[in-house]
């Protein structure tokens, strides 16, 4: 028993340091990003060009990288991504922050299962953590 003891310990130690890990980072301020802010400000025609330049960037992905090893990223992407850009898309469309949120939610997930399929785990989407853009104002211009 006090072998098993032994080797029990450190697991549930590194799985209780893991477990602290995860609810510290999970309390750090959100730091919108570019689409983020138009989305908050409204700014919907803003947040539709970010729409179409985020697809224009998959786009180029599977142009760049059509096959990796056994892989077809060019199927795949779109066929793992088509679902959450259109409820993306509609989102944007309806003006529905909520709703845009819950969708790039989905499609950060499906990029993260595509990538982990890939046995490319390591690469990790995330909402972005800070904003690259303090000098610009997103609130949608008035005429």
């Amino acid at each position: 028993m006090k072998r098993h003891f032994r080797f029990l310990l450190p697991l549930v130690a590194l799985v209780l340091s893991a477990a602290i890990r995860d609810a510290t980072a999970q309390q750090k301020p959100y730091t919108p990003s570019l689409g983020d802010l138009a989305v908050r400000e409204g700014n919907w025609p803003y947040a539709a060009y970010e729409l179409h330049e985020l697809q224009q960037a998959l786009d180029r992905a599977t142009e760049a990288w059509p096959k990796w090893r056994d892989f077809s990223i060019a199927e795949m992407m779109p066929a793992v991504t088509k679902e959450a850009m259109a409820a993306l898309d509609q989102a944007t469309k309806a003006s529905d922050p909520s709703r845009v949120t819950a969708a790039y939610e989905q499609l950060t997930a499906a990029c993260n299962t595509c990538h982990r399929s890939a046995d490319r785990g390591v690469i990790v989407i995330q909402s972005p953590t800070s904003s690259s853009f303090p000098d610009r104002d997103f609130r949608p211009v008035k005429q």
